[in-house]
């Protein structure tokens, strides 16, 4: 009874003197999803992620026409958005990922060398996403590490044999958000990406389609399961979470099967986000894939060096308090 009486004595102290909840992230980059193909089809999870939030249309490629002008590329724009910076700045001009310029640091090295003791994870159908774009492990971004890697698959062709139809990603990205929504849920990392792939191989096949409306509620299903587990840790811990879901690109129009050009099309993408302190630029559809670094930083409240945030390109879509 003792017991018990301390505990509600501390729940109760908690807004008393302050006590804060802790902060968790998860982004989620849904590829190539055109924002008027996402806003017809049936997506309930979105749906209510975004109803807690919000939902904008918003824009990648830079400056059409200036310095700024990047290609609207699948590791192009993922970069854009872990940097804050535009092509011209990071140095990756395709998804070949030839020489990306690791003087720009990406939010996971930002977050590493803020706090060290933090638990970061990627779940993703694309290794080179933590290989290449984080450059986990190389000397050029520090060495550090992530402490929950759940990618590669799609190199594991006796498991997941390479089809025409592309069915062995939608599987890898079935699986990626399984263990993403496990992860998050029994271990709570601090930061984590998560990417899934299938929707943009669906686009490119058969642009605006049946298939395209099919992938992008499967993909709504995956992002379910990552919600419930993200609404189980604020429910049970002492944690706020912030999930921020995105993509990486627009599609050419009127078929939709392509992109990588500087038409309105292939440069509208859209955000959405639990997070309902939202400032006027998030709304206005001036919002790009560059202000996400600040924003996501903001949320996190951590310091980062000005030889960094002088870079970046983008600014915070939060209301200051």
């Amino acid at each position: 009874m003792f017991n018990r009486f301390i505990f509600f004595f501390l729940i109760w102290l908690y807004p008393v003197f302050g006590f804060s909840q802790e902060k968790k992230l998860v982004f989620i980059i849904l590829d190539g999803i055109p924002a008027e193909e996402l806003e017809l089809a049936n997506t309930p999870n979105l749906d209510r992620i975004a109803k807690a939030g919000g939902y904008a249309r918003a824009f990648t490629g830079g400056e059409k026409g200036g310095k700024t002008e990047t290609p609207t590329i699948s590791a192009v724009g993922y970069n854009s958005l872990l940097t804050g910076t535009w092509a011209n700045k990071h140095q990756v001009w395709d998804n070949d990922i030839k020489a990306p310029d690791y003087s720009y640091w990406t939010i996971f090295r930002l977050f590493r060398e803020a706090k060290p003791s933090a638990k970061l994870g990627i779940f993703s159908t694309w290794e080179d996403n933590r290989t290449k774009l984080l450059g986990e492990g190389l000397k050029e971004t520090g060495g550090f590490k992530l402490d929950f890697v759940f990618d590669g698959f799609e190199k594991d062709t006796l498991t997941y044999p390479h089809d025409s139809d592309k069915q062995y990603i939608q599987k890898i990205d079935n699986l990626v958000s399984y263990e993403a929504a496990h992860i998050l849920q029994t271990e709570g990392p601090d930061l984590s990406w998560v990417y899934l792939e299938y929707t943009d191989d669906m686009g490119h096949r058969f642009g605006k389609s049946p298939q395209l409306s099919s992938a992008i509620e499967l993909a709504d299903q995956q992002v379910g399961r990552i919600w419930e587990a993200i609404q189980f840790r604020e429910k049970n811990y002492n944690e706020e979470w912030l999930i921020w879901i995105t993509t990486d690109h627009g599609r050419r129009a009127p078929d939709f099967k392509d992109h990588g050009g500087q038409s309105d099309s292939e440069r509208e993408i859209w955000m959405l986000t639990n997070f309902s302190n939202l400032n006027s630029r998030f709304h206005s559809g001036k919002a790009s894939m560059v202000d996400i670094l600040p924003t996501l930083i903001d949320f996190l409240e951590v310091s980062v060096p000005e030889a960094q945030s002088k870079n970046w390109d983008g600014e915070s879509l939060l209301n200051k308090n």
